[in-house]
């Protein structure tokens, strides 16, 4: 189905006659643009670290085209691990899409929103055998790509939910300087506490993988998740804005957790903003209570989040 997703919007490119911009980003490359409107662009592009073509959506702010002049701040948001696993099955790149008001909510905002696939089940990383390297694709050929063709200057901020919000914490402290800010919303900012490495060997296997084909054993390639993880690398986290939120797993109104996927999140997150504030390093948090795994509560978080978002991005007083 994936494949067959990328295959038609492939052709709809090369027979609207789309024009083929040149190789870029050490051979990554755009080989079609589809504009869904006037503020939205989906792009396919050729990833060597794939081995493959990926999409990218695009929302550019309502006053993009009358401001030739100006550049805009980026906004990256990243998506969870499972969208494939809904009822109707979306593609990775239109979650926020399909399932937030990120479009109405950013019309008025001065940001270029950034919303890349990541792979069901990629975790933001490259792979134990090497490929797909999702971390390669997002941070050095999209990144490359967007700021080659979109009038966007190098003010980033990014946020994502799930295994995104993961991701956001992973490419903060990986790529030092890239992102004065990042967000997780129901993130899994510590990989090796063991309900959240559980969490992860689970998802793979539900995907149709290996348990130990991400970065192998817990146990054995230990220095491998270490090396990932948010966790044990916070003092690489100094210096750029932090917000972490997430729910307890409980329903409203229930005694106890009933979403043990949040439950998990939840004490991971919560491990790695004591660890923060231990080290003395500033974080943001939205500890919410009741709260699962779903999207009405990350739709909010970006709301809540924004003003901190906005600060980063040097849009203060952005409402």
């Amino acid at each position: 189905m994936r494949r067959l997703f990328r295959i038609a919007i492939v052709l709809l490119v090369v027979i609207a006659g789309v024009s083929i911009p040149p190789a870029y980003a050490e051979g990554a490359r755009i080989i079609g643009e589809v504009r869904v409107d006037e503020r939205t662009t989906d792009l396919v592009i050729d990833s060597p670290a794939l081995g493959t073509t990926a999409m990218v959506r695009v929302l550019v702010p309502s006053n993009y085209a009358t401001r030739p002049e100006r550049s805009f701040p980026q906004l990256w948001l990243l998506h969870g691990c499972c969208a494939d696993q809904d009822p109707v099955p979306t593609p990775d790149y239109l979650g926020w899409a399909a399932h937030t008001d990120v479009e109405e909510f950013t019309v008025d905002k001065d940001v270029v929103v950034i919303m890349p696939a990541g792979g069901y089940a990629a975790f933001y990383s490259a792979w134990r055998s090497g490929m797909p390297d999702w971390e390669t694709f997002h941070t050095n050929e999209v990144r490359q790509l967007v700021e080659s063709k979109y009038r966007v200057n190098r003010t980033r901020a990014v946020a994502g939910l799930s295994t995104g919000g993961y991701g956001a914490m992973a490419y903060a402290f990986r790529h030092k300087g890239m992102f004065t800010a990042a967000a997780s919303y129901s993130g899994l900012p510590n990989t090796l506490l063991p309900t959240a490495t559980q969490l992860i060997q689970l998802i793979l296997v539900r995907e149709g993988h290996g348990p130990e084909d991400l970065w192998g054993s817990q146990w054995w390639d230990h220095a491998a998740w270490s090396a990932r993880n948010p966790f044990d690398h916070v003092d690489d986290l100094r210096g750029t804005a932090l917000y972490v939120s997430s729910g307890d797993g409980r329903q409203a109104g229930a005694s106890w957790p009933t979403d043990p996927i949040e439950a998990a999140a939840s004490a991971s997150s919560r491990t790695f903003t004591d660890r923060l504030r231990l080290r003395g390093i500033p974080v943001t948090v939205d500890y919410y209570g009741d709260g699962t795994h779903s999207w009405p509560h990350w739709e909010r978080e970006l709301h809540t989040s924004w003003p901190f978002l906005a600060a980063a991005l040097g849009l203060a007083g952005s409402e």
